[in-house]
């Protein structure tokens, strides 16, 4: 299974480990308005695979009023279901405690030019 999110291609079938498969499928989630995936911006808390391979993930967003609060919650759940082997996904969020940008990787931040 390929999946093609703007010049990243991830190839979930050749990652043994479920965890890091979820890993993969959270890098290729992008914000629509920052060129950085959501795992390197900060906004993913935790993240649980369960022994019966269902996945929860705790996330939060840029700000509560985020105009992609919709979109990204959603996109996660679909790129994690789409991994062979996943039974169930919940994607929960919080504000609690709130983003900061000290959050981004260090990655993240010479992307966005912070450093």
């Amino acid at each position: 299974m390929s999946e093609q999110t703007e010049n990243k291609t991830v190839e979930t079938a050749t990652i043994p480990n479920l965890r890091d498969q979820v890993l993969a499928a959270l890098k290729s989630v992008y914000d629509p308005e920052i060129p950085v995936d959501i795992y390197e911006l900060g906004l993913i808390y935790e993240v649980n695979v369960f022994p019966i391979n269902n996945v929860h993930v705790l996330m939060t967003l840029t700000s509560p009023s985020c105009p992609s609060a919709e979109s990204i919650p959603g996109e996660v759940e679909q790129k994690i279901k789409a991994i062979e082997g996943v039974n169930d996904v919940k994607v929960e969020i919080t504000f609690d405690p709130p983003y900061s940008q000290d959050m981004m990787s260090e990655a993240a931040k010479l992307e966005l030019g912070f450093m």
